[in-house]
């Protein structure tokens, strides 16, 4: 441990080194390099529209990537954005002096409400061409108009509502019907349903947003110049085509909640942020003459849907009685001004200003800013240009702005992607944990930033927290990369030393008994942690030197249990003489190698328990190598004891059927000194054939002479097939013993011979027992009377043999009567024998001039042949070619060396000039050799007939078509 301590000390040494060294030439400790490589864009990014108009721009409207623009007096120009080469162009068709006042787009870009200065008010379907004044709508000047987003369709808007200059709020319903342009009125109805005022009275309704919350609540957002009201309702379910005059009426009696400021721009105007896949929108920003209210939207709230409002104050250079703002639009964290010359684009996290564009004054004054709410793009105009912003990572620089509020969880949340900025924010949010001493939390984030590991070591060191130190170690530990073994091993010991220390003074404080108990916990879970087992396996003996050195022995088998140095443990258990504990270990994890290493203790101690876990290991053991272990403990133990032994060694040769000759040589050693009777049953049982017997004869023979076990010496004698020390160590023992031996060389008569004079002669000599030994006569055939007579006295009397010599004349007698049968049956077999060899010759067959070959079905009588008893026929050349195949190799030889020596003999001489008398002889010689050749033939060739015989029968299984000449017979075919 002092060289791991010596190590750490001088990686400290080093750190601070390179720290210093870093820092002299500027490298960030946060390891990150924070460079830019090109100019980033803007989050709000400026297009110039490429649009020159014929006329001055009035009004400009734009959702769902639907624009419309006024222009002039009479035109209204329409282009959908997915394709704007394909603009549409609407004339309004009023010869009278009306201007456009404000026109009003739905959320799905279908519905296009025209509101002129003449309080009339005309309306416009995508789908038509035709515009349509809106009789019932006459006489209001419409300032403000709240879609129906939740009924409203392409053909009908659903009951939407209408804000007029005078403060009235209208319900009103327009619909295209499908059969015809429009119908008698496109406005199905237009009803009045609530005024707003204010102190001086009724006041105009500048904006109107309906939005729908939980359980069927309607929430209708409506401002004047100074003020904010909030209607809210139910509308029951079924009932929402009815419309929304149910609500207003609930305050018919009082004026609803709003929210009230001094200062008048003379208008209003309230903006919405919508994130994209939701259709409620999430914060508003409302413009009046104070500034701006922000805050955001919870559907969750009984009476008011505003929550967490703040109000930030217009900067310093708007001056709201020179340069008042125009137009508000709200994104995910800004909200942009438009002013007659710029806009301004102001967090709304900070209040400050992030953003500013000033136009140049050959565009004109801007007239109008909108957002599309479904594409997130925001539109500017004056009377001559339309400009387009696109909005580009939003969010980019929103973490710090969260990290300064100290709103660390909001900034991780927008850096996770960015692991420079993600840095910074875990270094910000740990000093601030540790300088409000939470020492654990500043720990947590200070393991997952790239600050120095030795600053912030030191640091925890200094304030004395040990447990943020450790807390600390842990996180970096489980940040570490695999090949990052020296520092894994440098904290994992660390990290165990603090553990120790730790536990150490836990241990001695009764109060602290339960974070003892915790701490305990956390230590073994860390020793047993997968992520920490290669490290530790690596370094055990470090570990187990920290380990001893705290006298920690609970928690040094632990750790040897958890890298499964189990021969550690059972060591341990063994020395604290806790035998029963070290058994449990092994029987538990079943390592062969450990108990052969610690039988030999164990079974001096519980003896039956470790025979018992033997048993269980079953063949997994060797049992050669527990013998060992086994022969020490027999030798000091009782027999009792050693009954242990012996029933493990039978579980091996009964239930395993081992057959070493170690372990049965050893069970007989058992047998033989403890269990005689055992001893004679085993040999029994082991049988009587040497090359089934797996123990050692001759050390089994020794062995139980050794200890006088007669009987089982003479089985063994047996099996050595030793029969004359058999019947001569049984004849010590038994008679009716060594007479059993002596049957037993059953194919050698003359030894059992042998073996029965031995008994007979034990009989007379030693025992003088006269009957006996005419028994013995009996029991053995090989015996005579004349064989015993040797052995007997010379005093004694025949009267003892009377009754075995007659016996004995009786056998001889019978022998030769039937030797005398036997030839007079030999006899007579013989004179058959001649008179069917004469009948043979005299036998003969007829054959018709008309029979032809079997084999060829040509004549037979052209050709030598061959008649059979069977009938068929044969030439000489037709069956030697049938039987010549079938016959065995040797045969086929001789048949052609018969065949050459024939075809010699046949050969006429070549000498002419020999004497008469010596050609004579030479032919009677060469006739006499030509019969002979001949008649050896006919044996091989007409043994049988080739069809009826065995040879025929032996062909069976053999093809019609050789294998070798298969290939040629198949060409033959094609």
């Amino acid at each position: 441990m002092a060289s791991i301590l010596d190590e750490y000390e001088d990686s400290l040494y080093r750190s601070a080194s390179v720290q210093q060294s870093r820092a002299s030439v500027g490298i960030p400790h946060s390891g990150y390099v924070n460079a830019r490589l090109e100019k980033e864009t803007p989050i709000f990014n400026k297009q110039r529209i490429d649009f020159a108009p014929p006329e001055k721009i009035n009004s400009l409207v734009v959702s769902s990537n639907q624009l419309c623009m006024s222009l002039g007096k009479d035109t209204l120009l329409r282009i959908d954005l997915g394709k704007p080469d394909e603009p549409n162009q609407v004339e309004l068709g009023r010869k009278d002096e009306a201007k456009v006042y404000k026109m009003f787009l739905d959320h799905t870009g279908s519905h296009l409400l025209i509101a002129l200065n003449t309080s009339e008010c005309l309306y416009l379907n995508r789908s038509v061409q035709k515009v349509r004044a809106l009789s019932r709508w006459k006489g209001h000047l419409i300032e403000s108009v709240g879609w129906n987003k939740f009924l409203g369709s392409e053909t009908n808007t659903g009951p939407i509502l209408v804000g007029t200059a005078q403060g009235q709020i209208y319900e009103a319903e327009i619909s295209v019907s499908e059969g015809s342009l429009f119908s008698t009125n496109p406005d199905q109805y237009f009803r009045q349903v609530y005024t707003l005022e204010e102190e001086s009275g009724p006041a105009p309704v500048c904006c109107l947003e309906i939005e729908r919350g939980i359980e069927g609540k309607f929430f209708i957002i409506a401002t004047t110049r100074k003020r904010l009201f909030q209607f809210v309702g139910k509308v029951p379910e079924g009932t929402e085509q009815q419309g929304f005059s149910s609500i207003f009426a609930m305050h018919a009696d009082h004026l609803p909640s709003f929210r009230e400021f001094p200062a008048n721009l003379g208008f209003s105007e309230i903006a919405f942020y919508t994130p994209k896949l939701r259709s409620n929108p999430r914060s508003f920003a409302w413009m009046m003459g104070n500034g701006v209210l922000y805050g955001t939207l919870d559907y969750s709230r009984p009476d008011s849907i505003l929550s967490d409002e703040r109000v930030w104050v217009y900067p310093s250079d708007i001056d709201i009685t020179v340069n008042k703002p125009i137009s508000i639009v709200l994104t995910q964290f800004h909200f942009l001004l438009l002013l007659p010359d710029r806009i301004k684009a102001v967090c709304t996290l900070n209040g400050q200003v992030v953003f500013q564009d000033l136009f140049q004054e050959k565009f004109g004054l801007l007239t109008r800013m909108i957002k599309d709410p479904t594409v997130q793009q925001i539109w500017i105009h004056t009377e001559k240009v339309v400009f387009r912003y696109h909005v580009q990572r939003e969010s980019r620089d929103v973490w710090k702005m969260y990290m300064n509020m100290n709103k660390f969880d909001l900034a991780k949340e927008y850096c996770k992607d960015r692991p420079e900025c993600l840095d910074i924010v875990l270094a910000k949010e740990a000093e601030h944990c540790f300088q409000n001493k939470r020492y654990l939390d500043s720990a947590k984030c200070y393991a997952l930033t790239q600050n120095y590991f030795e600053e912030i070591a030191l640091k925890f060191i200094e304030a004395k927290q040990e447990e943020a130190l450790m807390e600390f170690l842990i996180k970096k530990l489980s940040n570490l990369k695999p090949s990052e073994k020296t520092q894994t091993t440098l904290l994992t010991t660390w990290l165990t030393e603090l553990y120790l220390n730790w536990l150490g003074i836990l241990e001695g404080d009764p109060s602290q008994r339960n974070l003892y108990l915790d701490t305990r916990e956390k230590f073994r879970t860390f020793l047993s942690s997968p992520k920490n087992k290669d490290c530790l396996f690596n370094n055990r003996a470090s570990i187990y030197e920290l380990l001893a050195s705290h006298g920690d022995t609970e928690h040094m088998v632990y750790f040897a249990v958890i890298m499964q140095d189990y021969e550690r443990v059972v060591a341990h258990h063994c020395q604290h003489d806790e035998y029963d504990e070290a058994l449990n270990v092994l029987s538990r994890h079943r390592d062969e190698k450990l108990f052969y290493k610690f039988s030999p203790v164990l079974i001096q101690h519980i003896p039956k328990k470790v025979v018992d876990a033997w048993i269980s290991m079953g063949s997994r053991l060797d049992a050669r190598n527990l013998i060992p272990a086994l022969v020490n403990y027999s030798q000091s133990a009782s027999t009792q004891q050693i009954n242990e032994a012996i029933r493990y060694m039978e579980f091996c040769v009964y239930q395993l059927e081992e057959t070493q000759q170690a372990i049965h040589n050893y069970l007989l050693s058992l047998y033989a000194l403890c269990r005689p009777d055992s001893l004679l049953s085993y040999l029994e049982q082991a049988g009587t054939n040497p090359n089934r017997i797996h123990y050692d004869l001759k050390y089994a023979l020794r062995l139980c002479a050794e200890h006088g076990h007669h009987h089982a010496c003479v089985h063994i004698y047996k099996v050595m097939e030793l029969y004359e020390e058999a019947v001569d160590l049984a004849l010590q023992v038994d008679v009716d013993l060594a007479k059993s031996c002596a049957d037993l060389p059953e194919d050698d008569e003359e030894l059992r011979k042998k073996l029965w004079l031995k008994i007979a002669r034990h009989v007379v000599q030693e025992e003088k027992d006269v009957k006996k030994a005419m028994a013995c006569l009996s029991s053995c055939a090989l015996l005579k009377i004349e064989d015993v007579l040797p052995f007997f006295p010379d005093f004694v009397t025949i009267d003892h043999f009377k009754e075995a010599i007659c016996n004995s004349l009786e056998d001889y007698n019978k022998h030769i009567e039937e030797l005398k049968r036997e030839m007079e049956e030999a006899t007579q077999s013989a004179k058959r024998i001649r008179e069917d060899i004469q009948e043979m010759r005299n036998k003969y067959g007829s054959v018709e001039p008309q029979e032809k070959c079997a084999a060829c079905d040509f004549p037979l009588l052209n050709r030598p042949f061959y008649l059979f008893l069977c009938g068929h026929m044969f030439h000489y050349d037709c069956l030697l070619q049938a039987v010549f195949p079938n016959l065995p190799a040797y045969k086929q030889a001789k048949l052609e060396d018969l065949q050459k020596k024939l075809a010699a003999t046949s050969q006429p001489s070549k000498s002419h000039h020999r004497p008469k008398d010596a050609d004579t002889i030479s032919l009677g010689k060469g006739q006499q050799s030509r019969e002979q050749i001949k008649a050896d033939i006919d044996d091989i060739v007409a043994a049988e007939c080739v069809y009826c015989g065995e040879l025929m029968i032996r062909s069976i299984d053999k093809p019609f078509i050789e294998p070798q000449k298969y290939e040629e017979e198949m060409q033959s075919w094609l």
